[in-house]
């Protein structure tokens, strides 16, 4: 038996806002005096901000990261029967916003090492009816997103949408996740590398034309006032959300400083330890920013009761690919995708934020060493 300890937080919110607690107050306070708690002067201001940083010409902010893949398959034309092909080892709304739109969600395995969608396995899954490929970067780090590009290109310039949900941040040979395709979108749910404190997300993209369908279509597909161009839903952004995001912005690079070194010191001290599990693979040419620092172990269960009881919370991101879900299992071609089965089984998520502390980290480590054996 151990004795419960004082739990360290899997995502530090409390501390980052101690850290910009007038900034967020000073921004917040400014959207209640002016009021337009809609579409106000904040929106615009942060998406030329993202933009900027993405080095994209185009960003759009919408109500959350799962209307900006929505947004962004309904600005491709997406249709009833039409196919994108994405990875089933991912958060659910991938494939939901591709079923909600008539769309066939066509299943790709994962590479063992990364968990991400195995670009070698792609072109084998092209048909006449591939309208997109969805990739998704998995845990903080881009997937293979040149060669996805090139086998889009070979067959007729396929549309690529990143879901880089986790991902904002990350950098890949150079160029910053979100710039990486036809069109990049994220996620600001508060636990992700940058977040607001409700939904929130972003659409990028070079495409000018692609940039006008998103702006319509989050405003119920209005060009102008009760001017409804395309069908289009409620995804807007609230300004007061936008306000907290740029308060954020103003430490998001020593956030993700942070986050690429508390990563590297995870690594390391797992490795030197020689700690009960199996690190992913971080590919050379990129980084990761680690939306969740996640390890493999084959006795997750009792892994994750051992480290609660010594004050370590984990997660599962994610215990089921959608290829086994109710709600998905009819569109899949393919009854088993052996990487993704496997990891969904031995995944297991530590805690990761810009503002754990050196103490904290040690103890974590310290919790995988000292686990009762089996």
């Amino acid at each position: 038996m151990h004795v419960s300890q004082i739990m360290i937080p899997f995502t530090d919110l409390k501390s980052q806002y101690e850290a910009l607690k007038p900034r967020i107050q000073a921004r917040m306070n400014r959207v209640l005096e002016h009021g337009q708690y809609i579409m106000g002067p904040e929106v615009q201001e942060l998406e030329e901000q993202l933009a900027a940083y993405t080095e994209a010409k185009y960003c759009i902010t919408v109500a959350s990261g799962t209307e900006a893949l929505l947004i962004g398959l309904m600005a491709l034309g997406l249709k009833p029967g039409d196919e994108v092909i994405t990875t089933p080892f991912t958060f659910a709304a991938t494939a939901e916003v591709i079923v909600l739109l008539g769309g066939i969600p066509v299943f790709v395995d994962v590479e063992p090492d990364t968990c991400n969608i195995n670009a070698k396995l792609i072109e084998a899954a092209i048909t006449p009816r591939t309208r997109a490929i969805m990739p998704v970067s998995l845990y903080g780090q881009c997937a293979d997103m040149d060669e996805i590009n090139a086998i889009a290109a070979r067959h007729g310039d396929i549309p690529v949408i990143e879901d880089a949900a986790q991902s904002f941040g990350a950098t890949y040979k150079g160029r910053k996740s979100c710039n990486l395709s036809t069109i990049g979108c994220t996620s600001f749910f508060p636990s992700k590398p940058l977040g607001c404190y409700g939904d929130g997300g972003a659409i990028f993209t070079n495409d000018e034309a692609l940039a006008q369908a998103c702006r319509e279509i989050r405003v119920h597909g209005q060009s102008a006032r009760y001017t409804h161009t395309r069908v289009g839903v409620g995804g807007r952004m609230d300004t007061l959300q936008c306000a907290v995001v740029l308060a954020k912005l103003e430490r998001f690079a020593w956030e993700i400083e942070r986050r690429l070194l508390i990563g590297d010191q995870y690594r390391e001290m797992i490795r030197k330890a020689g700690a009960p599990v199996e690190l992913l693979t971080v590919r050379p040419d990129r980084t990761c920013v680690w939306g969740q620092f996640t390890v493999m172990t084959g006795d997750r269960d009792g892994l994750q009761t051992d480290l609660k009881a010594r004050g370590v919370p984990t997660a599962v991101h994610y215990p089921r690919p959608l290829h086994q879900q109710p709600a998905y299992a009819a569109y899949s071609r393919q009854k088993s995708f052996p990487f993704s089965e496997a990891a969904a089984g031995r995944v297991l998520s530590l805690p990761m934020s810009a503002d754990l502390s050196p103490d904290q980290q040690r103890r974590v480590v310290d919790a995988l060493l000292a686990r009762d054996p089996a």
